[in-house]
């Protein structure tokens, strides 16, 4: 029981290992892993190459089938182009499998050495993010160790090599357990190699391990299927085409396995090696074989999963995809992404205000709907910017997060505000058959058009964080607050001069300075944000 244990902690060490170097490098270089696949999906040969590369960089497939996933399903990559950085992405996974089978023990203390002290010392820099990938991957040399040792003893004793002396060449059940591996260990990589332990004791024989390993394959596209479970149609669909490509080089191999097998072994290679080169050289040429039916089955995956059908979007975020929380520079992009589009229904609030003051109180209930609507937004999105851990994040990337998270509240308080004054507009204006005064409202006009620029401008600035653009925007807030002082005092003097209207609707009037005055400070906060970034990154602007 002992000797199980060990091997399953061995496997999760494994994986856990996996993990840790993915979320390291993506903190790094998530930004530049993005621009490189996104550049990288006009030809196919470079989409191929760029699923390899990223692959090899973030030792999983997983890695890079979740970061193409997430830009499929934003509508960043076509499907097409995703799915052949995904058959390249699967020959990345093979050949770090190989890389990862030679004796690298010696390597292990000194990643693991050197990436505590670098993480410990120096947690949200760059380095300290390089620190934890250099953990990661000292976890995987260590766990492969333990791997192979701890698949020693049970492959040893008797009730497991019964267990096994079943798989006597049946290729459906053979491919089927090694699907089951795949899905057990999380890794197609943890199933290759026990495949490959079990094969150099001589517990199974290779026919068997060749199909355990074509199995293992097919439980990896199985995972990426169950992986992105919650995701979006389009999200759904690279993980469907990602798992058919495998079901086909399935049936295609497996017929004869029972030819390959005995003409393999005549090799003057090691069994357990030639499980391992057979792993490559079947994801190479099946791959390769691939890549130009790669439009076809896009276009049979959209037939199968058909576009998600939204009643309403603005109830629900569109761009909060949950398993992009390890990939921060992609998540954050995404919580800016419905960042912005609060800003959108902002922009609606005021149009709508905007009918309100000139006598349409009917839209006053359409500006509370829209404030509920903000509201989900913002939730949604401090609770997304909560899953994230920021202590660990860069100092860059610590930054942008608090940006996002400030600005999300800004715009939720701006809304707040928006929906009250169309109340008070509605029940002491037009309730009480009060009208504004016509130089009144035509400055309420001004204010509201100069309310709408701001707000525009200011969701420019948030998503370029642009210096020029941010010191525009400081010069609209002060050009805004000397508008708003003018236009009091030229309603005291109209109070002065004894305007009906004016007294009737004084305190509405003030009140809706007042309340501009504080959405104008909300809408231009972003500039001041911008403006205090250190001269570092404001070089790079």
């Amino acid at each position: 029981m002992l000797t199980l244990l060990n091997l399953l902690s061995a496997v999760a060490l494994l994986v856990w290992g996996t993990h840790i170097v993915r979320t390291g490098i993506m903190r790094v270089y998530g930004a530049d892993l993005r621009r490189v696949l996104s550049r990288s999906v006009e030809k196919k040969p470079m989409a191929f190459v760029a699923g390899i590369g990223v692959t090899a960089l973030v030792q999983s497939s997983n890695a890079t089938t979740l970061l193409v996933t997430s830009f499929v399903a934003q509508n960043l990559v076509g499907l097409t182009p995703a799915l052949v950085i995904i058959l390249g992405a699967d020959v990345g996974t093979a050949i770090m499998a190989r890389v990862l089978t030679f004796d690298l023990s010696w390597l292990s203390p000194l990643f693991i050495f050197f990436g505590v002290v670098f993480f410990l010392g120096r947690k949200q820099t760059r380095a300290g993010q390089l620190g934890r990938a250099s953990i990661g991957l000292g976890l995987i040399l260590l766990a492969l160790q333990l791997v192979v040792e701890a698949a020693r003893p049970i492959t040893q004793a008797s009730g497991v090599q019964v267990l096994f002396s079943s798989l006597t060449g049946d290729i459906m059940l053979d491919a089927l357990i090694g699907a089951v591996f795949a899905i057990i260990s999380y890794s197609s990589l943890a199933a290759v190699l026990l495949t490959a332990t079990l094969t150099a004791t001589g517990v199974i024989s290779f026919q068997v391990a060749l199909c355990l390993v074509i199995g293992a394959n097919l439980g990896s596209g199985l995972l990426a299927m169950l992986n992105n479970s919650g995701s979006n149609a389009a999200g759904k669909r690279v993980a469907l085409g990602s798992l058919l490509f495998k079901v086909i080089g399935c049936v295609l191999v497996l017929p004869f396995v029972h030819v390959l097998s005995p003409w393999l072994d005549k090799l003057p290679v090691p069994d357990e090696e030639l499980v391992i080169f057979f792993h490559v050289f079947y994801n190479l040429i099946r791959c390769l074989v691939m890549v130009p039916f790669a439009d076809p089955m896009a276009r049979l995956c959209k037939r199968m999963i058909r576009d998600d059908q939204e009643n309403d979007a603005r109830l629900k975020p569109k761009h909060l995809d949950r398993s992009a929380l390890d990939t921060p520079a992609l998540a954050l992009a995404n919580a800016a992404r419905e960042t912005l589009r609060m800003g959108d229904v902002l922009e609606m609030m005021m149009d709508n205000f905007y009918k309100v003051m000139h006598g349409e109180p009917r839209q006053e209930r359409e500006i509370r709907r829209l404030d509920d609507d903000v509201d989900v937004l913002y939730t949604a999105i401090k609770l997304y910017l909560a899953r994230m851990p920021k202590e660990d994040l860069p100092e860059e990337d610590s930054r942008r997060w608090a940006e996002i998270i400030e600005t999300a509240l800004n715009l939720e308080q701006a809304g707040d505000i928006i929906e009250r004054m169309s109340g008070d507009v509605a029940d002491k204006s037009l309730a009480a058959r009060r009208a504004f005064s016509p130089e009144g409202l035509r400055e309420l006009e001004q204010l509201h058009e100069q309310l709408l620029n701001n707000l525009r401008l200011a969701l420019s600035v948030f998503l370029s964080r642009d210096i020029a653009s941010a010191k525009r925007l400081r010069r609209a807030k002060h050009r805004f607050r000397i508008m708003n002082r003018r236009f009091s005092h030229e309603h005291v003097d109209r109070l002065h001069q004894k305007n009906v209207q004016s007294i009737e609707t004084s305190s509405l009037h003030l009140g809706l300075l007042g309340d501009m005055k504080r959405l104008n400070s909300l809408f231009c906060a972003i500039a001041y944000s911008v403006l205090e970034q250190p001269d570092d990154e404001r070089d790079k602007e």
